[in-house]
């Protein structure tokens, strides 16, 4: 499973082994409304279903009831500047039902913060730099090309 070299074993030198897996699991927000404790994720297509749920409950710990799998064709895109046809790789989109007790919400990402006061100086700052350059802008309307700093 794993392509990595490790030291051989010698008599009477132990050394720990660390053996990390070569698959990866992504985190994906589902598109379609998910009951609380179903999880979708992209994997890669060398990994099976009993691999994806021996990963999450020996690594993370999690509890797996079941998990369901397919199998996904990556897109399609022309490529810029040539125009030539490339395709993305293919992928397997997993579900992953959690335990009945386990609730999974994604993470909201664009939560809005709570502004210190150097950012808020900062954004005002910002702001006063715009409404001079909409001044400066609207000033030299008639003389099209020309810099906003050029005058008489």
């Amino acid at each position: 499973m794993s392509s990595r070299y490790y030291p051989i074993y010698q008599l009477n030198n132990p050394q720990k082994r660390i053996f990390l897996p070569n698959f990866w699991m992504k985190l994906v927000k589902p598109s379609e409304p998910q009951p609380p404790n179903v999880v979708q994720f992209k994997v890669p297509m060398a990994m099976t279903n009993y691999d994806i749920k021996n990963y999450l409950e020996k690594i993370y710990q999690v509890p797996v009831m079941h998990v369901a799998s397919e199998l996904e064709d990556g897109k399609i895109k022309r490529a810029y500047p040539r125009g030539f046809l490339v395709k993305e790789d293919d992928f397997r989109r997993a579900f992953v039902t959690l335990a009945r007790d386990i609730n999974f919400t994604f993470p909201e990402l664009d939560a809005p913060e709570v502004k210190t006061k150097k950012a808020q100086e900062k954004d005002e700052y910002v702001k006063e730099l715009n409404n001079s350059f909409k001044k400066h802008t609207i000033q030299a309307k008639g003389r099209r090309g020309l810099p906003t700093w050029f005058s008489f």
